[in-house]
């Protein structure tokens, strides 16, 4: 399995060049406000709409880590976001909420070669339709990212990782590795602190074979300052424990993972049983 890389939205060019230094791989830089309140209002996920000003600024402090920006899904000014995204300084750029080869296709002819795409699987159909779009791919270059906040909402289910817990992952995650395509997956939050843990998720990054992941909100919540990020918590050591628990599965045997697997499936459906008896008792 290739080593566990990290990914952190943030649009202060002080805490990207921060994290960067303590193992941080990629600075997620988000443009989507299209549908996305809508959507995810309920959910705490981030919905800010990240300047092109502030990623210009992000774009000349970074010295290692790559600059991926999010723009919206596709739509009639899909064009005018590449060029502004790609023209401000980013180095990837990430297209969510896609549901057909088309815009698969589309949106690669808009891009042209000049920087690496992530495309967002993250809904239904997407997933589903995989097999038809993931060919559109260059190998090496462009990556998967599965999208388990979206998915979820999509798939009408209680908790974002249901999808992974079902099983449903598998098939994408046997095809892009079938493919040679680098892909990842959701996020992660810090190591024992979670209702799921961040340990038994890590395990699933490895028995898959996901390359990345993202920092959750309790990593850095918004912080504008590394002060501020300090604040909260002891970020080299935080992402020092995770990198910990992901090279102890990296050196474990398929029936550990398997283990894991069973165990992850029990706690996801542990934490949903209420959810859905909740909902039961109050219609």
């Amino acid at each position: 399995m290739s080593e566990l890389k990290y990914m952190m939205i943030t649009d202060s060019p002080e805490v990207a060049a921060f994290v960067e230094c303590h193992g941080v791989d990629r600075i997620f830089m988000d443009r989507e406000v299209i549908g996305k309140a809508a959507r995810q209002g309920h959910l705490n996920t981030h919905k800010a709409c990240h300047s092109l000003e502030a990623i210009a600024a992000v774009a000349q402090c970074l010295q290692r880590a790559e600059l991926m920006v999010r723009i919206n899904p596709f739509h009639d000014g899909t064009a005018e976001e590449v060029e502004a995204a790609i023209d401000h300084g980013a180095q990837r750029l990430m297209l969510p909420m896609f549901t057909t080869c088309d815009e698969v296709k589309r949106f690669d002819r808009l891009v042209d070669g000049r920087v690496p795409v992530t495309y967002l699987a993250e809904t239904p159909q997407a997933l589903v339709r995989m097999p038809g779009w993931q060919k559109y791919l260059t190998p090496g270059v462009d990556e998967v990212h599965l999208g388990l906040n979206d998915l979820s909402l999509g798939l009408r289910l209680e908790f974002l990782f249901e999808p992974l817990a079902g099983g449903i992952l598998d098939p994408a995650a046997s095809l892009l590795k079938k493919a040679d395509i680098t892909w990842g997956m959701g996020g992660v939050g810090r190591v024992g602190m979670n209702e799921l843990p961040a340990e038994q998720v890590l395990g699933e990054h490895v028995r898959l074979g996901s390359t990345w992941v993202i920092l959750s909100r309790v990593f850095h919540n918004s912080a504008s300052s590394v002060a501020q990020l300090l604040q909260e918590l002891d970020f080299a050591a935080e992402l020092a424990a995770l990198d910990t628990v992901a090279r102890r599965w990296a050196t474990a045997k398929p029936d550990r993972l398997e283990t894991n697997r069973h165990q992850l499936v029990e706690r996801v459906f542990g934490i949903v049983e209420p959810r859905t008896l909740s909902e039961v008792g109050s219609c």
